[in-house]
């Protein structure tokens, strides 16, 4: 793979992933737990992302089109999966049940952290289209730690989410939940319209 194709699927993994913008999302749905659970959430949530989008990588489109799933309909699924967060965040909904929940049942690692805020149908997308275009192996093997690197990046920004959430305190927490809780809305509505845009449906996604 050529620097300049590199550089590329770095980017659009950046991008499309955006670890510094997951950090607000990663306090408020760890909102309350100590550093040492917090720890754990990112661990899992990175390592889930990495096997979910490594998976892709080498057999999603094979997948999809072998189970009859297109692109589209994945990316309408993820954003329909994302507004019931956001309409969580919105109304802190978890606050209730959270008071009636053990620990281990309350772990937001898998869902929403790892599938669909970092592992969602762009990301999947993007994983399936850089490997189409990758050149040998060595081109999908760099495609992949790429998306590996980008992932990790994610990590961190968790892992230093603590100070953010020291910074801002319970109201600007509060604050900042609401407010995550309608962009997280819109970004879902948006994959939702992209996927019909998919459809041929140009024209509700302008």
């Amino acid at each position: 793979m050529e620097t300049a194709a590199l550089i590329t699927a770095f980017v659009t993994l950046l991008v499309v992933i955006d670890p510094i913008a997951l950090a607000p999302l990663f306090i408020t749905l760890t909102k309350g737990a100590d550093d040492t659970h917090r720890r754990a959430v990112a661990l899992r949530a990175s390592v889930v992302a990495i096997m979910l989008l490594t998976a892709f990588g080498l057999l999603g489109e094979a997948v999809l089109e072998f189970i009859g799933i297109s692109i589209p309909a994945f990316r309408i699924a993820g954003g329909l999966l994302l507004f019931l967060t956001a309409l969580d965040m919105l109304f802190e909904r978890r606050t209730p049940r959270r008071q009636n929940q053990t620990p281990n049942a309350n772990d937001p690692s898998v869902f929403p952290l790892a599938i669909p805020l970092i592992a969602g149908p762009g990301a999947m997308a993007t994983m399936i289209l850089l490997v189409g275009q990758a050149d040998g192996w060595q081109g999908v093997l760099i495609v992949h730690l790429v998306m590996v690197a980008v992932v990790v990046l994610s990590g961190i920004s968790f892992l230093g989410a603590g100070l953010m959430e020291r910074a801002l305190g319970e109201t600007g927490i509060n604050v900042t939940t609401r407010i995550l809780g309608m962009l997280l809305a819109a970004l879902s509505v948006q994959f939702v319209l992209d996927g019909l845009a998919g459809f041929g449906l140009a024209g509700v996604a302008g």
